[in-house]
């Protein structure tokens, strides 16, 4: 049956059972086995602190979501004003950001416990007390809170979470309570083999699917038949697996061997220029070298009367006999000497 304790942590004690470098701990007041605190409470706080052995009751007094209260009595130095008490209601702007509503009262000093060291007083400057109930639980959020409105805390103390109050403990006691009334303990469902994740950790594949190792396919699209992962289809991945198929492979090699035959036969393409591959496949033509195609267009193109050396013409219109390439008169060549 869970568990449920109520603690009185006094000033100066660290919220935990365990390594407090020679300061005093839970340990020090708590001898109960399998109990952890639900939420904290700062070194130089003191009040409330909730332990229990039940998960599910830690997470419904220490989650944020839970929007369980807790309500602390505070002592403040200075006097604040009613508005400024109503700005602190309404949340304050801290640099983790603003905090939720707030409950915010004056109180007549309350009937506590010295604290061990006494809180320092100023004689020239006042001090008041307030009753401030949250629903959040952020690092040392009610300090801070009080000094985002200039009125910094000397004393803080935790009476209750929920209905639960520290009302009749000494510093450093502790009770057990109750639990709540139709609380229910969720237990999780044992971990089996073969059912996803197997007890002993990692992952066990389905029955059926063996990877013979090869890669799984890849998240989104990916399927799996007869053990053999497949890549998705579609898009330039489809494509080029489909150009990449034993048979495309096949096609090609084929080709290449043909290229090579018509090549070594001295069979070239149309128009008796450089042989290449772009020509195999294509009828080839005799070529017309000294030959002038009479306004015959070669390769799509008019030639003008320019003489053809086995390359299709550009369609510029032919130079005239005689002339270099910049368009003048050719000069005769000295002879050898």
């Amino acid at each position: 049956m869970a568990r449920l304790i109520l603690l009185n942590k006094p000033y100066g004690v660290l919220t935990q059972f365990t390594n407090g470098d020679g300061e005093q701990t839970l340990s020090d007041f708590v001898d109960v086995p399998d109990v952890y605190a639900a939420g904290r409470l700062d070194k130089d706080s003191e009040g409330l602190l909730i332990l229990t052995d039940s998960g599910t009751m830690h997470a419904q007094i220490s989650s944020p979501k839970f929007k369980k209260e807790k309500t602390y009595l505070v002592q403040v130095e200075g006097n604040p004003s009613d508005d400024v008490l109503r700005k602190l209601a309404r949340g304050v702007e801290l640099n983790d950001g603003k905090t939720r509503p707030a409950k915010v009262e004056r109180i007549d000093p309350p009937e506590l416990w010295e604290r061990n060291p006494p809180v320092r007083f100023r004689k020239s400057v006042p001090d008041i007390w307030l009753k401030l109930t949250i629903t959040e639980g952020r690092n040392r959020q009610v300090r801070r809170m009080t000094a985002a409105i200039g009125f910094p805390t000397l004393r803080l103390v935790r009476w209750a979470i929920g209905d639960w109050t520290v009302d009749g403990l000494a510093p450093g006691e502790w009770r057990d309570a109750p639990m709540p009334e139709g609380f229910v303990e969720r237990e999780r469902a044992p971990r089996t083999e073969g059912a996803g994740r197997p007890a002993g950790g990692g992952f066990k594949r389905p029955e059926g699917r063996k990877f013979e190792g090869k890669k799984p396919a890849r998240a989104g699209g990916a399927r799996f038949d007869d053990g053999e992962a497949k890549r998705p289809t579609g898009g330039a991945r489809a494509l080029q697996d489909k150009r990449n198929s034993p048979t495309r492979l096949a096609e090609r090699r084929a080709e290449g061997s043909r290229r090579a035959e018509r090549l070594a036969a001295g069979k070239v393409g149309k128009g008796g220029g450089k042989p290449g591959f772009k020509d195999v496949g294509k009828p080839a033509g005799r070529p017309s070298a000294g030959r002038v195609a009479a306004g015959k267009p070669v390769g799509g193109k008019p030639t003008a009367g320019r003489p053809t050396s086995g390359r299709p013409t550009t369609g510029k219109p032919a130079a005239r006999p005689g002339a270099d390439r910049r368009g003048g008169p050719s000069q005769p060549r000295p002879p050898k000497r």
